[in-house]
C-alpha cells in the first residue's frame, strides 16, 4: 500500500470460515493482504463466533464482538481511530456505515461486496419459478439497498469483470468507486499436482447454507449422476459440504455410487485427491471458489455458464461448460475416461490462474488505488453526488431509527 503504517478496521457480516465457505477464503485473502503491508488489522462483528471460524488472534488481529444499534460501538470507532472501514457486504454498511460516517469522517470507506446480491436473488428467483431470468428483475428490493450501499462507500471491491460492467452499463455506477478485486492466488505457492492415473472419482463441493450449492446437489442427484454411474459402473461421486441439511444426507446411496461425506477437513486434499469436479450451478453470481480451488490442485471441472461467469474471458475453460443435463453427463464422462482431454484441462486451468488471479498484481493494483483515494479524499467524494445523497437520507432515517432502537434498549435494560 505504502511505506506507511495504517489501521485498518474490518465489520465482518460473519467471522471468516475459509473451511466452510469461498467467501471466508476471499476475507482471509484481504486480511492476508493487509497483514503482508505491515498495517494494524482490526475485526469485529456482530456475529457469533463458530468452532469452525479462523481465531484472528492468532494472526496478531485484534477482535471485538460488536451490537447493532448500540453507541458503544461508537466508542468502539473513537479508540480505534481506523484510517481505512471495510464492509463486509452491504448489510454491514448499512447496519454501521453512519457510525463510521459520523465518529470518523476521513476514513476511507470500503465495501467488500462478495457477489452481487440482487443478482444471485433474481436468478434464483427465476430458477424457482420455472421463468427465464430477465435483466429487468435485477431492479428488486435488494438492488436498492446494495446499490446505495454502493454508491455510499468510496469504493466498492467487485470480484467479478462481469459484475463491474453490470454495475457500470445497467445501474450507471460510475467506474471512479469500482475496483475489480478477484480472488487473489499465490503463483509461486502452485504445487505439482497428481496424475491422471494417481486420481479416482468425482467429487462436488460447496457450503450448504449457500443455495445454488444445494440445487446443484439435487441436479446432480436427479438429472446427471445416473447416465455417469451407467457408464462408470465402477466410478463414484462423492459430496463434500459444511453446513448438510437433511434432505441432502439423505440422497447418500452407497449402491448408487452417490456419496454424502459432510465437511471436508481439507478441501485442497480431497480435490487434489479426485479426478473431477461436477458443478452444475443454475443460478449465483460472484466467482465460484471451488473452481478456483480446483483449478489449483490441478482438478478439471464441468460445470455451466453460472458457474465459469467471471472467470474465463478470453481464455479456455479447464474442462468443459454445459447447461444441458445430458450435455453434461457427457462431457463428465469424457473427460474421466480421456486422458488426453484430462491433462489438456489441467493446464488450462494454470494458465487462468497465472493470466486471471495473481495475487501479486491486484494486490499492487488494490494498494494504489486505495491510496490515489486516500491522498484527495474530498475531491473523490465531491465527485460522488449521489453517493452524498444517499448518505444524507441514510443519516436522516436509518441512523434517527436505529438510535431510538438504541434507547428503547436501554429503557428496556433499565
Amino acid at each position: 500500500m505504502s511505506d506507511l503504517t495504517f489501521k485498518v478496521l474490518i465489520i465482518g457480516n460473519v467471522w471468516p470460515e475459509p473451511t466452510s465457505s469461498a467467501s471466508g477464503s476471499r476475507m482471509m485473502q484481504l486480511i492476508q493482504l493487509f497483514l503482508k503491508q505491515n498495517h494494524h488489522v482490526f475485526f469485529c462483528s456482530p456475529a457469533s463466533l463458530s468452532e469452525f471460524s479462523v481465531r484472528l488472534n492468532d494472526f496478531g488481529i485484534e477482535t471485538a464482538h460488536v451490537n447493532i444499534n448500540d453507541g458503544a460501538f461508537d466508542e468502539y470507532l473513537k479508540k480505534i481511530k481506523p484510517d481505512f472501514v471495510i464492509f463486509d457486504r452491504f448489510m454491514s454498511e448499512e447496519k454501521f456505515g453512519w457510525r463510521v460516517v459520523e465518529t470518523c469522517p476521513d476514513a476511507i470507506r470500503i465495501l467488500d461486496t462478495e457477489d452481487l446480491h440482487c443478482l444471485r436473488f433474481a436468478r434464483q428467483e427465476s430458477v424457482q419459478k420455472n421463468i427465464p431470468f430477465s435483466i429487468s428483475s435485477l431492479k428488486n428490493e435488494i438492488a436498492k439497498r446494495e446499490i446505495a450501499s454502493i454508491l455510499r462507500c468510496d469504493i466498492s471491491l467487485i470480484i467479478s469483470e462481469f459484475e463491474i460492467e453490470l454495475l457500470k452499463q445497467f445501474f450507471k455506477i460510475d467506474s471512479s468507486i469500482l475496483l475489480y478485486l478477484p480472488f487473489l492466488i499465490d503463483i509461486n505457492a502452485l504445487k505439482k499436482p497428481l496424475q491422471f492415473d494417481e486420481r479416482i472419482n468425482f467429487i462436488s463441493i460447496g457450503n450448504f447454507l449457500h443455495p445454488p450449492n444445494k440445487d446443484a446437489v439435487i441436479q446432480l442427484k436427479k438429472h446427471i449422476w445416473p447416465k455417469i454411474k451407467k457408464n462408470i459402473p465402477e466410478a463414484e461421486l462423492n459430496i463434500f459440504g459444511s453446513y448438510l441439511p437433511d434432505d441432502i444426507v439423505q440422497l447418500n446411496n452407497k449402491k448408487e455410487g452417490f456419496i454424502i461425506k459432510g465437511r471436508a477437513n481439507d478441501a485442497f486434499e480431497e480435490l487434489s485427491n479426485h479426478k473431477v469436479l461436477l458443478a452444475p450451478l443454475r443460478f449465483g453470481a460472484g466467482l465460484k471458489g471451488k473452481l478456483i480451488e480446483a483449478m489449483q490442485c490441478g482438478t478439471p471441472s464441468v460445470t455451466t455458464d453460472i458457474g465459469t461467469e467471471g472467470m474465463m474471458f478470453d481464455l479456455e475453460w479447464n474442462g468443459f461448460i454445459e447447461n444441458d443435463f445430458n450435455d453434461f453427463s457427457e462431457s463428465a464422462i469424457k473427460i474421466y475416461t480421456e486422458k488426453s482431454v484430462w491433462e489438456k484441462s489441467v493446464a488450462k486451468g494454470f494458465e487462468i490462474l497465472r493470466k486471471k488471479f495473481d495475487m501479486n498484481f491486484h494486490s499492487n493494483v488494490f494498494s494504489e488505488s486505495i491510496m490515489k483515494i486516500k491522498g484527495d479524499i474530498k475531491k473523490h467524494r465531491e465527485e460522488n453526488f449521489f453517493g452524498a445523497l444517499f448518505l444524507h437520507h441514510q443519516m436522516q432515517s436509518t441512523k434517527y431509527f436505529s438510535k431510538w432502537i438504541e434507547e428503547k434498549n436501554k429503557k428496556g435494560n433499565a
